[in-house]
């Protein structure tokens, strides 16, 4: 069987390298992008990184404080038609160019989809989300959502391969989402041995999406700030994450008590949570694909928020980046020695 031998990467595999900066202070970074999209043809005005479709994460009250700060949020795909149009009857109307709607890819899913677009016309973004990508089913979805709505913004995945995001820009997605099995309750790699390096990816798919004048949104791997910097500077366009907004005021998940101390749940859509929650059980033809993790309660999401664009200000001004377009130009990018990953790993633990 064939077998590629070419070192691939990821996050905690990388440094990004300092660069000379005339940069006097972080204040003086742009974090704002303005994208136009081929195949919608709107134009996106916002700081890309983008809070998760998870149902843990991708809430209304996420939407709601992310987009003050015009950061993204995917919305989960279970929320019912009732209650997007009591959303929409509420919400702060600028929050919708910060949001997106998102869907399976079953008959089902794309009713649904049809109505809640019909009911709450102010949506512009639509995020067709599977595990899989590589199906012929999810090009076809997307082909057919791309004829339902020719003008929508599509942000579809996941896949992890350069020749894939080529297909489905063409076949009608704007942006391509891009990683299997990097999240922090994702256990894809572990049932199924599937996956991909993550920061080798996000360079590979950049390069075959930036090509087609499509975009990628990195998905999955970021446990800190600093690894955010570092999607941003292999390429990505977005930057989506999980982890990092969960356990906080805004995102979903029962908040309990252990011990004196405080948590959130947060677990993966392919969980044994998830799919007991939503479906009854695991299917007898599949194995759960995600983990349930008590995560520590950490307040208002509003801080995390700051945290994460400090560091990735801070990143560009280490590489002289006067705004985050200018990021992956400047980023050299630095392999670790064994002893470090350790170290970075043991770090992360703690």
């Amino acid at each position: 069987m064939p077998t590629i031998t070419d070192v691939k990467l990821d996050f905690k595999d990388v440094m990004i390298r300092p660069k000379r900066s005339t940069l006097a202070s972080r204040a003086d970074v742009d974090l704002n992008r303005e994208y136009t999209f081929k195949n919608s043809k709107k134009t996106y005005s916002g700081i890309p990184v983008i809070s998760s479709n998870m149902d843990t994460t991708g809430t209304f009250e996420m939407a709601d404080a992310l987009s003050k700060n015009r950061v993204f949020t995917t919305i989960h795909k279970h929320y019912s038609i009732d209650q997007w149009k009591d959303y929409a009857s509420k919400c702060d109307k600028e929050a919708f160019n910060h949001i997106a709607v998102s869907t399976g890819i079953s008959e089902n899913d794309f009713n649904k989809l049809r109505t809640v677009i019909k009911e709450v016309p102010e949506l512009g973004y639509i995020c067709v989300d599977v595990a899989n990508g590589y199906a012929q089913s999810f090009v076809d979805f997307i082909r057919k959502v791309r004829e339902e709505f020719p003008n929508h913004t599509m942000m579809a995945g996941n896949v992890v391969t350069g020749e894939m995001v080529e297909e489905l820009i063409l076949t009608g997605a704007d942006v391509v989402k891009v990683g299997i099995g990097p999240g922090s309750v994702c256990t894809t790699r572990k049932k199924a041995g599937v996956g991909y390096p993550q920061l080798s990816a996000v360079l590979e798919c950049a390069d075959a999406a930036h090509g087609l004048n499509g975009h990628v949104i990195s998905d999955g791997g970021c446990t800190n700030p600093g690894d955010v910097a570092k999607a941003f500077g292999a390429g990505a366009d977005f930057v989506m994450l999980g982890g990092m907004f969960a356990g906080h005021d805004q995102s979903g998940g029962e908040l309990i008590e252990i011990n004196g101390r405080q948590y959130k749940m947060f677990y993966g859509m392919s969980s044994d949570t998830a799919m007991k929650k939503y479906h009854g059980a695991v299917a007898e033809y599949r194995a759960s694909e995600g983990k349930t993790v008590q995560m520590p309660y950490r307040g208002d999401v509003m801080n995390t928020v700051q945290d994460i664009l400090g560091g990735i200000r801070s990143a560009c001004t280490y590489t002289g980046a006067k705004t985050l377009k200018e990021l992956s130009k400047r980023t050299t990018f630095v392999r670790c020695t064994q002893q470090t990953n350790e170290m970075y790993t043991q770090f992360e633990q703690k």
